[in-house]
């Protein structure tokens, strides 16, 4: 195609979010990928971004125009991988995004183990609690707890999770054990990254928003916080089993607790045929039927 490689800079520039990182990974100088895009621009007659000193962002028409470049570019992307390796053990660069404390205890130990399979993968593991986009920043696979809301996306069930609303024995003696659901208005509930808990009632999903003085997207300071008797929390079953089968933490409303919110394997539908994405697929779902090692 005659104007590939602008698409290719334009692209690289939006998931990269500078011209000088796309130009890192494109191998070229910053100055080529100006020119990339800018002639890109020129062609189309219209600005595809607003630049400033310190960033850059889509104009519509350039919103418009990535998503349908990014999607055709992972079409060709796909189909050559799937001719070049389908005779071939798995190789290229796989970009995985997870949670950061299951990434850390359970995702990286179970990916270095496919790498040390596989050497010819380059493996690229981003650890964030916060939701990230899979197309826009280019990532093959997302490992992701609880609803599945992007219906867009692709997804294999990896393993169950429980949820946990658990205390201390010292907070209890001080504020009592809840009884119902509606009592948790009376207590300082912990909040994670969610303001609301996932409970069962009379057969029902049910979402509960929650309130208390004490908030943060890090599972292990949650815990903590709980640990030390500040309040009640929500927490999924790797967090807390052990410490609930020593009694340092108390389970309460237990006839509340939704069965399993799942553990769930996420991809773009562009990267459905990658053959990369479909070993490390199986890879995962067999070591995680063993179940988790707490």
């Amino acid at each position: 195609m005659k104007h590939w490689d602008a698409i290719e800079a334009f692209i690289a520039v939006v998931q990269e979010g500078s011209f000088s990182a796309a130009a890192r990974r494109l191998g070229v100088s910053p100055s080529h990928i100006s020119r990339q895009v800018a002639g890109l621009e020129k062609r189309l007659g219209t600005p595809l971004l607003y630049r400033t000193t310190r960033s850059i962002r889509l104009s519509e028409a350039g919103e418009t125009y990535f998503q349908q470049c990014h999607s055709l570019m992972e079409g060709f992307i796909s189909a050559e991988e799937e001719l070049r390796q389908a005779q071939q053990k798995p190789a290229g660069s796989l970009r995985v995004t997870c949670a950061t404390t299951f990434g850390e205890r359970f995702l990286a130990p179970a990916l270095n183990d496919f790498v040390t399979r596989y050497p010819d993968i380059q493996l690229d593991l981003h650890l964030t609690n916060r939701q990230t986009d899979l197309v826009s920043e280019g990532y093959d696979l997302a490992v992701r707890m609880g609803s599945l809301k992007d219906s867009s996306l692709l997804s294999r069930r990896l393993c169950d999770r429980r949820e946990y609303l658990c205390a201390s024995p010292a907070y209890l003696q001080r504020h009592g054990m809840p009884h119902t659901l509606a009592e948790l208005a009376h207590h300082n509930c912990l909040l994670g990254s969610n303001t609301w808990w996932l409970f069962s009632e009379n057969g029902q999903r049910r979402e509960l928003k929650v309130t208390g003085n004490w908030r943060s997207n890090s599972g292990p300071a949650l815990l903590d916080a709980v640990r030390k008797g500040l309040g009640i929390a929500q927490l999924p079953d790797y967090y807390v089993e052990p410490l609930l089968a020593r009694g340092e933490l108390v389970s309460m409303l237990e006839q509340y607790r939704y069965p399993f919110s799942g553990v769930w394997l996420v991809y773009p539908q562009a990267k459905q045929r990658s053959v990369k994405l479909k070993v490390l697929n199986e890879f995962l779902i067999e070591r995680f039927s063993r179940g988790l090692p707490w």
